[in-house]
């Protein structure tokens, strides 16, 4: 015998997002139903609908709420204020006195030596002392400082691709939260009703006391995996703020398509960028920065030569004599011959770290792209060809519980089942953002910016 509470089920649940339209014939046979069961038997009383909200209070709200943030406001507030990249900022100016200080040269010494104190016989002698570099000292000093503010802008120009790949990154994964959440509403609001019928129902004497906690454990899933997506809503939002550098920035959501993907970059030019990656730069500066530490060390070997020019007066003898002099070291038993070895040593470390770094870069890269492949491809086929069967089999649930054939939590599961791949979906999207953003800071690009995948 078919169920008289099918037609009031459908009317409850089915309004929500996945519902489907029920046609005229069902409609009117539900209501000629419901009026006869309500006639015959003390039917359950409908749910309560809430009132709309009258159109002066929700202006009011709309513009109360904070404008939602869109990836172009995120990055240009990330770079104004992330404290990081201030702090890179503020490196790449102290290498820059740095550098102005390696040009500086000797000061030159002023010299007063007085011999007796007695004035008849006091000898007065005025020098002054400038000590003259050789071997290019001063050149190896300005190299390695060049090569150090060199280093420092490359850093501040990689710690920005890093900073905009993690919020992109951020952003989506925000987004997808976002989406989440409203998915587990509507499952959670599926649920509840779902849960209140089978106790009409049972009530009725309609359905086994089994069902009724079927649907209660549904319920209770479906409230836990709400407060799961609210949690990682909230943890997501902060992971997001952190990056801005505003951790009280009030926005209500941010602004975009959940279902964006990220284009996959082509071999050809991801081989280009790699070549220029800031690590290899970094590498490769480093390199160049010990060789300049070397050939400074090597120039230490020289010594400096000492110049004195000076007047001295003798007050016994009542005359004034030039003073002049000629000094250098003699590197008997101090030739440098330790610094340098270890410079030397420190310039072969340094290639050898190059090396290392290109091979873990291409290392990352092919990883990063791989993961990217793969979540865009899995993204591709849920939506190709499990979601749209996922819809039909819960459309199917629909109908054959509306003729009597399917039980009501076969239709909870079918829309359970389309639920958790939507899920599915996003969390690979997401995947995919982050293989992105990985990518973008080991290349230094944005690789997206160009060209994003509608797909």
């Amino acid at each position: 015998m078919r169920s008289y509470f099918a037609p009031l089920a459908l009317a409850a649940l089915f309004p929500l997002s996945f519902s489907l339209a029920l046609p005229a014939s069902a409609q009117a046979q539900s209501a000629e139903s419901a009026t006869a069961t309500a006639t015959a038997t003390a039917a359950p009383a409908p749910v309560p609908v809430p009132a709309p909200a009258s159109t002066d209070a929700t202006t009011v709200q709309s513009r109360s709420q904070p404008p939602a943030l869109t990836l172009a406001q995120a990055h240009r507030l990330a770079l104004a204020h992330n404290p990081d990249l201030a702090h890179a900022r503020l490196e790449l100016q102290a290498m820059e006195g740095a550098e102005i200080q390696a040009g500086a040269r000797p000061n030159p010494e002023l010299g007063l030596l007085v011999e007796d104190t007695r004035s008849a016989t006091r000898t007065t002698t005025l020098q002054l002392t400038q000590a003259i570099e050789l071997g290019d000292k001063r050149g190896a000093r300005l190299s390695a400082a060049a090569r150090m503010r060199e280093q420092a802008a490359v850093a501040l120009q990689a710690k920005q691709a890093e900073l905009q790949a993690g919020v992109a990154s951020a952003f989506f994964e925000l987004l997808g939260a976002q989406e989440h959440l409203r998915l587990s509403q509507l499952s959670l609001e599926l649920a509840a009703k779902s849960s209140m019928i089978a106790s009409k129902r049972l009530q009725a004497g309609k359905v086994p006391p089994l069902e009724q906690a079927k649907a209660q454990v549904a319920e209770a899933g479906a409230r836990s995996e709400l407060a799961q997506a609210q949690s990682d809503l909230l943890l997501t939002r902060q992971r997001l703020l952190a990056l801005l550098g505003q951790p009280k920035l009030g926005f209500e959501q941010v602004d975009g398509n959940a279902e964006l993907l990220p284009a996959q970059p082509a071999d050809q030019r991801v081989g280009e960028l790699i070549v220029q990656a800031p690590a290899i730069r970094l590498a490769q500066l480093d390199i160049a920065r010990r060789q300049a530490m070397s050939a400074g060390e090597r120039a230490r070997r020289i010594p400096d030569l000492t110049v004195t020019l000076g007047t001295k007066r003798d007050a016994e003898l009542g005359r004034t004599q030039a003073v002049m002099g000629l000094s250098i070291p003699l590197p008997l038993l101090d030739s440098n011959q330790g610094n340098l070895m270890e410079a030397l040593r420190r310039e072969d470390q340094a290639r050898e770290q190059a090396s290392a770094t290109s091979l873990k870069l291409q290392t990352e890269v092919s990883q990063a792209l791989e993961r990217l492949r793969l979540s865009r491809q899995q993204v591709q086929m849920l939506r190709a060809e499990v979601l749209p069967v996922a819809q039909t089999a819960y459309e199917a649930a629909v109908k054959g519980y509306e003729l009597g054939k399917f039980a009501f939590l076969d239709v909870l599961d079918a829309q359970r089942s389309l639920f958790s791949l939507r899920q599915q979906t996003l969390r690979h999207t997401a995947d995919a953002w982050r293989a992105s953003a990985e990518l973008d800071r080991l290349l230094g690009q944005d690789l997206q910016q160009a060209r994003p995948s509608q797909e």
